[in-house]
């Protein structure tokens, strides 16, 4: 960590900064190749970018939530998958060992991890039950000393580079959420088959696809946390995830809305700037205020994340909320683009295509409509 860093402010400037001078000269070309450069991801750890809420003693930076939101806002703005990168060791890789682990796990997997000396994945969605992590058909079972496990994963994050997966199986489907146990497994264990899906419509340059576990074979030193007790590793991962989905969220459409209002300021038509039509300041307002609200939603999730609540209605809010947003803004600022917003000379593009994308991972938009609609009548629990 540089010396000149005196709070977080200053870490998150840092950030905005780097980006804008190392990542995106970078970004188109790297999301047309489907691959970031690692010698970026390496100027990134030296930084410490990736240490966020991770504890200092355990390798990270000890930042409060909030500020780590900021973090990976900040990155976003430029490439939103970096900011995935970011995210993953203080949410849906690292959170639930910094949470659950031993201290072997911990000095062994979370520590470089927090570093950037390694990357992990996280291995929870299934080609059938999606993101019901308590419906999933990944079983195990005991042997000796040994757990042996046996399934299938999908859209799965970081096979390229990943050094560990945290993946989960069920020994009983019957007993759905009960059933459930969580796993360290590393990326050259016997039976574990890494399977890339190429030439996806948005989040190209991040390697996602199939992981196949075949006969995988662990000892007790993989398990994180109770046998039985995996949900609980699961939910603190998901979480957190969806916190870093959310500020990803804000970070790109805070960047969909300056390319728009610059390129209105720029682009004549009928003899004035587009930007002095009220069509187009009508979508720049709705810009404007969905950007700032999804902002004080991520904030306030956080900060329920710092006093230590579960925050599972705000982080489903804040997920849903600001990928919407992200969604609709980059959506208007194509059409403010008009066919210029189509090019690759312009970033909207690349932009609209990953918005897309952020509506349906950490769990579908629908899904989370339904979670906090029954969680507001009721039905289902706030924690």
């Amino acid at each position: 960590m540089t010396t000149e860093i005196q709070s977080g402010a200053d870490l998150v400037a840092l950030a905005g900064e780097f980006a804008r001078r190392e990542i995106a000269p970078l970004v188109a070309e790297y999301d047309r190749a489907e691959h970031i450069p690692r010698d970026l991801l390496d100027k990134m750890a030296v930084l410490g970018f990736f240490g966020g809420v991770v504890p200092v003693e355990e390798g990270g930076l000890g930042l409060d939530h909030v500020t780590f939101a900021a973090l990976v806002e900040e990155v976003s703005k430029v490439c939103q998958i970096v900011g995935t990168l970011v995210s993953m060791p203080s949410g849906l890789v690292g959170a639930g060992i910094a949470r659950f682990g031993t201290a072997e796990q911990k000095e062994r997997w979370l520590r470089p991890l927090a570093e950037g000396r390694i990357f992990g994945g996280s291995a929870v969605t299934e080609p059938q039950s999606g993101s019901d992590v308590a419906g999933m058909r990944t079983t195990y079972r005991k042997d000796g000393d040994s757990f042996v496990l046996n399934g299938s994963k999908a859209w799965i994050s970081n096979l390229d580079i990943a050094d560990f997966f945290l993946s989960f199986a069920t020994m009983d489907r019957s007993l759905r959420h009960r059933g459930v146990s969580a796993f360290i497994i590393p990326r050259d264990t016997p039976g574990l088959g890494l399977y890339p899906y190429e030439n996806k419509l948005g989040f190209r340059p991040i390697c996602t696809g199939e992981v196949v576990l075949d006969d995988v074979r662990l000892g007790r030193e993989s398990l994180v946390g109770e046998e039985g007790r995996g949900f609980e590793v699961a939910m603190t991962a998901v979480e957190r995830g969806r916190l870093g989905v959310a500020a990803r969220s804000v970070g790109l459409a805070q960047s969909c809305m300056d390319e728009a209002v610059a390129y209105a300021q720029e682009r004549h038509a009928f003899g004035h700037p587009i930007g002095e039509f009220q069509i187009v300041q009508s979508k720049i307002t709705d810009m404007a205020v969905g950007v700032h609200t999804a902002r004080l939603l991520v904030q306030d999730a956080a900060r329920a994340l710092d006093r230590g609540e579960r925050a599972r209605r705000l982080t489903s809010m804040a997920k849903m909320y600001a990928s919407d947003v992200a969604f609709r803004t980059a959506t208007d600022a194509m059409q403010i683009h008009g066919a210029y917003g189509v090019s690759s000379d312009y970033p909207v593009g690349r932009m609209f295509r990953d918005a897309k994308v952020l509506q349906i991972v950490e769990g579908s938009n629908d899904l989370h409509r339904a979670l906090i609609g029954e969680m507001a009548v009721g039905i289902r629990a706030e924690s």
